[in-house]
């Protein structure tokens, strides 16, 4: 078969694409009309994992050339189209533009959706919380690194929801408008991808005179790296794709197990069960003998998966007392997690129940 017969076959394969996707938009539209009319939620974390685990079994069966992330990738982009028809949505993030925040922000929302960086993690906690957005996206965990202190302690401060957890790999890239090394004076990053990075700059630039120098984001970074001569960045691959700087190479972290975990928050939003899912909890336990050995006996006696316990200190205690972030499997409606929680009602306050990603 020539070129063009094929390239003609994409063409058709294309418009059939095209018109059963405004097929599934015309369902859509009738779907947000009836979720108007009964104030339903817009954004069903638990429903898209559901489309998205019967079409990945659905592939196997049919022996499909697309992989799981392919799947996931196309599929999120055509969730986020469907949910700006029913209703447009505002997402903020850590930012800067560019930011892995950006990035994950972006992959769990889609292109469409109107996206606002902010300069921190409390920036974006206040703009959910006064509802100038819908969603916001904050880090919570780099699984080289640890917990981000800053969320876990404005979970306690702020009334908010969980309603998704998100989880992307961290790769750095190299990109410079240099086309040699040697050329390259400058390099700019945040301190820690400089540390994240160590063996690829020993190995590149082990007798050179290039200078590292600190900036306050890898996207700032890459901006630099597009504007001074002689430079280059250590930056995401989205960065250096929005401040156009040509990536030279890819995956240059140390370590290819790096991954970051985001939280995705909303205001006044639950969650339905979803049969696979886990829980965020806040825990401030009396000050006596044995309530943190009753409390934990309780999700040994219900058979319920503690993941994660991290103590934090109360600030606005003078005598020292810390109160417990925990992450544990299940749904606080079903058992037997609502069984401990029926035991410590008074002393646990339910972030989110939300699709276990990890």
């Amino acid at each position: 078969m020539k070129l063009e017969d094929l390239r003609q076959s994409i063409d058709n394969l294309d418009n059939q694409i095209l018109t059963l996707l405004n097929q599934r938009m015309q369902v859509v539209k009738q779907v947000g009309d009836l979720k108007k009319q009964t104030n339903a939620l817009i954004y069903r974390p638990e429903r898209e994992k559901q489309i998205l685990d019967r079409l990945t079994a659905l592939n196997e069966t049919q022996a499909g050339l697309l992989n799981n992330t392919a799947i996931d990738a196309i599929f999120m982009e055509i969730f986020a189209a469907s949910r700006n028809l029913e209703l447009p949505e505002r997402v903020a993030y850590l930012g800067p533009e560019g930011s892995f925040t950006h990035q994950a922000a972006e992959g769990r929302f889609g292109y469409l959706s109107d996206y606002i960086p902010l300069k921190n993690i409390r920036a974006v906690f206040e703009s959910v919380a006064t509802q100038r957005v819908r969603f916001g996206v904050v880090p919570i965990e780099n699984n080289q690194e640890g917990f981000v202190d800053e969320t876990i302690d404005l979970l306690r401060e702020f009334d908010l929801n969980i309603v998704a957890e998100i989880v992307i790999p961290i790769h750095h890239t190299f990109a410079s408008k240099c086309e040699k090394l040697s050329d390259i004076k400058y390099i700019y990053s945040k301190d820690i991808a400089f540390q994240q990075c160590k063996n690829f700059l020993a190995n590149y630039f082990k007798d050179s005179q290039a200078q590292f120098l600190p900036v306050e984001s890898t996207s700032k970074a890459a901006l630099m790296a597009g504007e001074a001569e002689n430079s280059a960045a250590i930056c995401s691959g989205v960065a250096a794709k929005l401040f156009r700087v040509p990536i030279l190479f890819e995956n240059i972290e140390d370590s290819p197990n790096n991954q970051t975990r985001f939280y995705v928050l909303a205001h006044n939003f639950q969650n339905v069960p979803s049969g696979n899912d886990k829980s965020t909890l806040l825990v401030d336990l009396p000050n006596t003998a044995g309530s943190l050995a009753n409390f934990l006996q309780s999700f040994n006696t219900f058979q319920v998966n503690m993941t994660k316990i991290e103590s934090r200190p109360n600030k606005s205690d003078k005598n020292f007392h810390t109160w417990f972030y925990i992450e544990t499997d299940g749904h606080a409606q079903n058992e037997p997690l609502n069984q401990v929680l029926a035991e410590h009602r008074e002393s646990v306050r339910v972030v989110g129940s939300y699709v276990k990603i990890c």
